[in-house]
């Protein structure tokens, strides 16, 4: 009697199978990826160039501690009023001379910053400080400088300074108008600088 062969697995479908869910898997399947906070870094100093000196008046100091309480300028401060305090420090005024400001709308407070450009804050955080404490320290501060930003670029161009920085990042803008856009961003950060220090949290 002939000896029956056992039916075969047709190895071609299962590959077929096989590449089909590979394929599905990669289209369907997403990375997660770590997302930090937008800082540009100042330029690299060579070791032997001494820092600039700074008057403390142009320096304003914000502290969190580890029960996530605000210090600003060694006082307690709500986080809803420090947005307001840091651009009467940035928009005081209170240079003459060479330092003066011409477009500051401050009371030109002889203890707060003499122009947006010498005027530091300083961001100190402990390390028991919740990361959602510090993260909402940090748009309050960002929000100070957008604030004056967008006003002044509403005063000489007529758009604020998001509108302008939406539509020069926009892929539909012309070469052309980029250009300017470019242009009017880099004079409005050229008259409010963001010089936000963050030290090495205690």
């Amino acid at each position: 009697m002939a000896r029956r062969s056992s039916p075969e697995v047709n190895a071609g479908s299962m590959a077929d199978i096989a590449f089909l869910l590979l394929i599905f898997f990669l289209v369907t399947t997403t990375i997660e990826t770590d997302k930090g906070i937008s800082r540009k870094l100042p330029p690299w100093q060579p070791e032997d160039v001494e820092p600039p000196t700074l008057k403390m008046r142009n320096v304003f100091e914000v502290v969190v501690n580890s029960n996530n309480d605000l210090l600003v300028e060694d006082e307690e401060m709500e986080l809803k009023d420090l947005r307001q305090a840091a651009v009467a420090f940035l928009d005081n005024g209170g240079g003459t001379g060479s330092e003066a400001c011409s477009f500051c709308q401050g009371s030109a407070d002889p203890d707060l910053s003499v122009n947006p450009k010498k005027a530091v804050i300083s961001l100190v955080n402990n390390r028991g400080t919740e990361y959602g404490t510090y993260i909402a320290v940090q748009n309050e501060l960002v929000a100070a400088y957008n604030e004056l930003r967008n006003r002044e670029a509403k005063r000489l161009y007529g758009s604020t300074f998001v509108e302008l920085e939406t539509e020069y990042n926009d892929p539909k803008t012309g070469e052309g108008r980029k250009e300017s856009l470019k242009e009017k961003i880099e004079t409005i950060k050229d008259m409010i600088p963001q010089k936000l220090s963050e030290a090495e949290p205690k």
